[in-house]
């Protein structure tokens, strides 16, 4: 009976090590042996910096800079005042993910930087009454990460988030600004 004891004892300090071994092994394996899933997000994620300095008039004539829209979600569409087919699809897709976003939809402004200095169509404004149209030149667009072809995502503090592509996945943009909206209580 003597010699069971120690037998029992080690067999149990063998099961209590196991047991607390598992859950690291196991993380081991599943890091090293299991492929990573695809990003989450649909839009690319740019580096963490400020975004550009931007700035402009808006069309009643009062200055605009990127500042003035701090502590809100900021997605900035830049296109020259005649808005071919690309940019009125840009703007839809912002006015669709933002709408898309329900009750925190306010957390999000749209924002037009019309390049040439033009003034946008009346019936294009009516459809998107929310938007913040900003004139300014083409040289200033060009400062955005991924030129004046993409949909580009400032968060509250004013710096770069995302780039979406010039034909966004509307639903795909719409949830990635709500998994965004959802994480951050900034804004």
């Amino acid at each position: 009976m003597s010699e069971q004891a120690p037998k029992r004892s080690l067999r149990t300090m063998w099961l209590i090590l196991a047991v607390c071994a598992a859950p690291v092994v196991a993380s081991f394996a599943a890091y090293y042996l299991m492929p990573p899933r695809a990003p989450a997000n649909y839009g690319e994620l740019l580096p963490t910096q400020a975004a550009p300095a931007l700035s402009g008039a808006r069309v009643d004539g009062r200055t605009w800079t990127l500042e003035d829209e701090k502590g809100r979600w900021t997605m900035l569409v830049a296109a020259p005042a005649s808005c071919d087919e690309g940019c009125a699809a840009r703007l839809y897709a912002t006015r669709q993910s933002r709408t898309m976003q329900g009750r925190e939809h306010d957390r999000v402004v749209r924002v037009w930087l019309v390049t040439d200095g033009g003034m946008p169509a009346a019936a294009l404004l009516a459809e998107h009454p929310d938007v913040v149209v900003v004139r300014t030149e083409a040289r200033v667009a060009e400062r955005l990460p991924r030129g004046a072809g993409a949909i580009h995502l400032v968060d509250p503090l004013g710096n770069q988030v995302l780039a979406w592509p010039g034909t966004p996945d509307i639903r795909a943009m719409g949830r990635d600004l709500a998994r965004l909206l959802k994480a951050s209580r900034i804004g």
